[in-house]
Formats: structure tokens, sequence, C-alpha cells
């Protein structure tokens, strides 16, 4: 069993989570698809940032969350490889959505990053609350 702290900081971090996967949905209902991605990718980076906090750990920037979570999570089999495919190319999109010219995301793309982060919530969810 994880430490009380670290347990209840993973547990805020899957409520942060939950709340970005709420706005993802709402502004994937109003057609703001490239909001919505940049909610759902949070989701996903909050979700598996509680993983880490069962840890102890934490990184400043996403590409260390993100080599942390594939390092001790994907690659020692807790998680499925699908998951580490999930955090990637939500994160792709992200950056894409956020930082690039004229990127256009479909409302098809947005619903599947709305999928993937639900579905990745869920599996952190099944796995932090296993640990108690």
């Amino acid at each position: 069993m994880p430490d009380t702290a670290n347990y209840d900081l993973a547990v805020y971090r899957l409520e942060k989570s939950q709340s970005c996967l709420n706005e993802a949905k709402l502004l994937l209902k109003n057609d703001c698809f490239m909001a919505a991605a940049n909610r759902a990718y949070y989701a996903i980076f909050h979700s598996a940032r509680a993983v880490l906090a069962i840890d102890g750990e934490d990184r400043k920037r996403h590409s260390g969350v993100i080599a942390y979570f594939r390092e001790h999570y994907i690659k020692s089999g807790v998680f499925d490889k699908i998951y580490s495919y999930i955090l990637q190319n939500a994160f792709e999109i992200r950056q894409e959505a956020d930082y690039e010219d004229f990127y256009i995301l479909s409302k098809e793309e947005a619903v599947q990053q709305v999928e993937n982060a639900e579905r990745f919530l869920t599996e952190i969810k099944k796995y932090i609350f296993s640990l108690k």
C-alpha cells in the first residue's frame, strides 16, 4: 500500500483529471474540437501524474511525466502498451493544436481524443483504487 500522503495526492490528481474530462465533453458538445482535445490531453496527463504520485515522483516537464510513466508502468507491464500510445498521441495532438498554424482537428479526431481520455482515466482509477 502506498504512503497515505502520496495516495491522497494521487486521488486529488484523479479528481483534477475527471474535471478536465468533463470540460472536454462540454467543449466537444459545443463543437470546440481543438479545445476539447486540449482538455482531453490534460485529463490523460493528470491521470499519469496521479500514478507518479503513488511513487512519490513528479516531473517538471510533460515529456518527463510521459517518460517515467512508460519506463515504470508500460515497460513493466502494469498497463498495456495501448496506454502509452494514447498518452503520446494526445500529447502530439495537443502540441499541434496549441502551437501549429493552420492545424485543423476534425470532429472525429476530437471525439476519439475524448474517448481515449475516458478510457485512460478509467484504467488509472482502477489501478490506484486497487492499491487502497
